[in-house]
Order: structure tokens, then C-alpha cells, then sequence
């Protein structure tokens, strides 16, 4: 069966930057066994496979895969496919689409035919899950040195969906450096699943950004990823906590991709109420690359 795709890159809106999506149409009667078959055929970041929604109150069924591994939800897949489901329709839209960690509420400003800007809610606030692995543990599975890690944040494990490990880095020198070595990463960073560093530090690499930042899963199809929505979810749990924030509205900048030569950059937004963080987002802009048929 000819099954309709596009291509976009994510969290930016150039083309050949930010982080590559492919999303399937019409994916009704593939199994799982063919959605990661074809997950890895794409070879990109993840895969997004849109259904027909159960609840007719959703746009849609979305299922995200790695070119590995099935994930309950993704940022980058969430932003580009609420941009890739709006096109052709008005230029401001709201919709609901269901992931596995729940349903995700999506806002989309399309700004031509191919591109747009999209932002949705958390569907599940970020959660401490661990304090951060040994130093030198970390320091030994990124082949850095231990005077490479640490700042003014600690670090941890934290989830709001898939969790991940923060290390904190001195600057955008060491961050350059880190190269996962793979048995001594999974040592570090495989805390109950496989392991998914992300590495952060203020120092940017453009003016009015606030953090900079990479992330590693090699077991999960990505050696590095170019832009990671679900870490920058999680990593507001960890600043709510950590970083001080007063009540009120938060927006963050956090640039990724530099080093691979995918610049992105992730709009995170933090509601601090009563020194909580009750309410959180994502947002960025897509544009489609390709477009056309594959056949599954």
C-alpha cells in the first residue's frame, strides 16, 4: 500500500538545520513489527506514524519511533507532525493529539504553505527520578574530564515522559569535547533503560539564548540528536527546582545541534505558581524538506 510521507526539519525554519522528522500518513494496518522496520529505513532521529484518532475529540493517533526503539512521547515529533497535520488549513489552529504518555495539546501558526510555528502543553509535568550519577563515572562515559562537569545547577534524572540524565557542563569548550564511549556510557547513563544524557551549560553560542546544549542515546539509534523537545520538557523540572525562578511566566531559549551543524533552537515556557511549576511548554517552527509515497 502507497502511504503518503513528508520530511521536516524541526525547531527551526531553515531547511538542512534543526532536527530531522519524518511523518507517515494513512499508517492504518501497519504493526508495530513494520513501524520500526520502517523507523529505521527513515534512519532519522524518529519516525512519527499518524492513525485515525480513538477519541474524536483528537486530530489524531501518533506512535514515535527512533530507528530503534518506540517512544510514549517526543518534542521534535510533536512540534513538526501538529505542523505537517496543519497545513492547508487556516493559518491559527488548536488541536489535541494522543501520544502514548497521553494527549498533547498543540497550537500551530502555519506562515506559508510549507512552514509554521507550533507549541504544545506538557502532557505530563517533569518529575525528579535520581540524583545524577558519580562525577567521574560521567565524566569517563562522555571522555571528558572531571573539571569538565558542574555549574551553578546540579544535574539529576528527570522525566516528563522519557527520562534523561542532565550534566551540567563548565562551558561550550568542554560541552565541544564530549564524545560518548560506549561501554562506559551505558555504565553511567543506562538508569533503567538505555541511556540519554543530555549535557547543558549557560555559556551560548548566540547572543539571547540561555542554554546550550547535546544529547547522547547511541543505544536508542541516536548517536546525537539535534534537537531533543522531551529532554528540554524534562529540564524544566530540574530548573523549576534548581534555578530559582520566582512565580510567574518563565521563556527559555535552548540552542542544540551547533556542533553537528543542525543549529536548533527550543522554546521552553515555565509557569512558577506559589514557587511550583504548575504549567509547561514547548515550542518551535518546522518546515517540510520532502514530500512523496512509500510503499508498506
Amino acid at each position: 500500500m502507497r502511504r503518503r510521507y513528508v520530511t521536516l526539519d524541526v525547531f527551526t525554519l531553515k531547511r538542512f538545520s534543526g532536527n530531522p522528522l519524518a511523518v507517515v500518513f494513512d499508517s492504518k494496518g501497519l504493526d508495530t513489527v513494520a513501524m520500526q522496520i520502517i523507523a529505521r529505513e527513515f534512519n532519522y532521529p524518529e519516525t512519527v506514524f499518524v492513525l485515525p484518532a480513538a477519541d474524536g475529540a483528537h486530530a489524531a493517533d501518533l506512535r514515535i519511533f527512533t530507528p530503534a526503539a518506540e517512544l510514549p512521547f517526543a518534542g521534535h515529533p510533536t512540534v513538526g507532525t501538529a505542523v505537517a497535520l496543519a497545513r492547508g488549513g487556516a493559518r491559527q489552529q488548536k488541536f489535541i493529539v494522543a501520544e502514548k504518555v497521553g494527549p498533547v495539546p498543540c497550537e500551530v501558526t502555519l506562515h506559508d504553505a510549507d512552514s509554521g510555528e507550533a507549541a504544545f502543553v506538557l502532557p505530563k509535568l517533569p518529575e525528579k527520578v535520581a540524583d545524577a550519577p558519580d562525577r567521574a563515572a560521567m565524566a569517563a562515559g562522555l571522555g571528558l574530564n572531571e573539571s569538565d562537569i558542574g555549574g551553578d545547577l546540579k544535574g539529576g534524572q528527570w522525566s516528563a515522559g522519557v527520562a534523561f540524565t542532565f550534566v551540567p557542563v563548565k562551558n561550550l569548550a568542554a560541552i565541544a569535547k564530549a564524545r560518548p564511549q560506549p561501554e562506559k556510557f551505558e555504565a553511567a547513563f543506562a538508569r533503567g533503560g538505555p541511556g540519554k544524557a543530555f549535557l547543558f551549560c549557560r555559556e551560548t553560542a548566540e547572543t539571547g539564548h540561555d542554554f546550550h546544549a547535546r544529547m547522547f542515546a547511541p543505544t536508542m539509534g541516536i548517536p546525537e540528536d539535534p534537537a531533543t523537545g522531551s529532554a528540554a520538557a524534562a529540564f524544566g523540572g530540574l530548573l523549576a527546582a534548581q534555578a530559582g525562578l520566582g512565580d510567574g511566566t518563565h521563556r527559555i531559549r535552548i540552542e542544540q545541534g551547533y556542533e553537528m551543524g543542525r543549529p536548533s533552537q527550543i522554546g521552553l515556557t515555565l509557569t512558577i505558581a506559589g514557587g511550583k511549576l504548575t504549567n509547561g511548554a514547548i515550542g518551535g517552527g518546522a518546515v517540510v524538506v520532502t514530500e512523496g509515497a512509500i510503499e508498506a
